[in-house]
């Protein structure tokens, strides 16, 4: 049976062939460019597919598929030897250099896609990665950290950087800063990434010497919200499985509500309460929340995807706890 692992290594070998012939024609366009390169890829990764014998790679033990690799960086090398200022070139270096297991290769270019690129959060995150990796205690140095900063001061939705951060300062014993930061970062994730971190967070608190929050210790106020139906406006004109959802949003979070509820056309409320029994991820509670944007939309659909003729409010934002009543309008 062939592999997938060894279709999508051809198709990086193709890839890394194709930016080193094609290299002198990206300033034609570089869309053109890179449509090219990656075309070359996925023909190579099908032919693969269509002709690939995994067994002829046993009894050549991958020698020849990991030299084609090696002559495709080396390509990559001298194209970017003639062109150095292209960050992508540099980035794509690094990935293949730490493919084949070159951990300081992969940092030096990986720093020079930084130095091109310093306002990129994702190439400082990987940039801040691969010096750890080359580090022989894995460690993050002051470089490395410094990117991490920058990556979340550009993107402070950055979850990986948040994670790398997070590991960074407790590396340095500063764990009680590293608490804050997973501790922000945690109600953005679900499923398994928010259940290992908020292992490595408790392990965190214990170093720093803090107690996990309690629910006593939060203020779980619920978040009033009073709707307002816009002038004129006539039930009589919505079907019947029209309902209003009112919602509240992590700013700076995923998409993903902290708090919602639903009513059903019959039952449009003048005020709803919204408090951590509507969260939907018991990981992310609306207490856990520094900031929520609040949100009412009547759907015709009764569905919580918006359509061309639902009703939606502006967002408000409002800090967590809210003790006032927040007035969300339907328009």
């Amino acid at each position: 049976m062939v592999t997938l692992g060894l279709s999508l290594l051809a198709g990086l070998c193709g890839v890394l062939l194709a930016l080193g012939v094609l290299w002198p024609l990206r300033t034609r366009g570089r869309a053109g460019f890179t449509a090219a390169c990656l075309s070359v890829g996925v023909v190579a990764a099908s032919l693969y597919l269509l002709v690939g014998d995994p067994r002829a790679a046993r009894e050549a033990a991958a020698t020849p598929t990991l030299a084609d690799l090696r002559q495709g960086v080396q390509a990559l090398e001298q194209s970017l030897q003639r062109d150095p200022q292209r960050a992508d070139g540099w980035v794509l270096l690094g990935r293949s250099r730490s493919e084949l297991g070159q951990a300081d290769g992969a940092a030096d270019a990986f720093a020079r896609a930084a130095a091109l690129a310093p306002d990129d959060a994702g190439v400082l995150v990987e940039a801040a990665q691969a010096r750890a990796q080359a580090d022989a205690g894995k460690r993050f140095d002051d470089t490395a950290l410094q990117w991490l900063r920058h990556a979340m001061a550009v993107q402070p939705d950055a979850e990986r950087a948040a994670w790398l951060m997070g590991i960074a300062l407790r590396q340095r014993g500063r764990d009680a800063e590293a608490v804050q930061v997973w501790s922000a970062l945690l109600p953005r994730l679900q499923g398994g990434a928010a259940t290992a971190l908020q292992e490595q967070l408790s392990i965190a608190r214990a170093a720093a010497g803090e107690q996990a929050p309690s629910p006593a210790d939060k203020d779980t106020s619920p978040l009033k919200v009073r709707i307002v139906l816009p002038a004129g406006f006539d039930v009589s004109q919505w079907p019947d499985g029209t309902a209003l959802f009112v919602l509240a949003r992590a700013v700076g979070g995923t998409p993903m509500p902290v708090a919602v509820k639903r009513f059903p056309l019959s039952a449009l409320p003048e005020t709803v309460e919204l408090d951590d029994a509507d969260s939907p991820m018991p990981t992310a509670p609306l207490s856990a929340q520094a900031r929520v944007e609040v949100v009412a939309r009547l759907s015709r659909t009764g569905n919580a995807t918006r359509g061309d003729d639902d009703l939606e409010s502006d967002p408000v934002a409002v800090d967590v706890p809210h003790h006032g009543e927040v007035t969300v309008r339907l328009r």
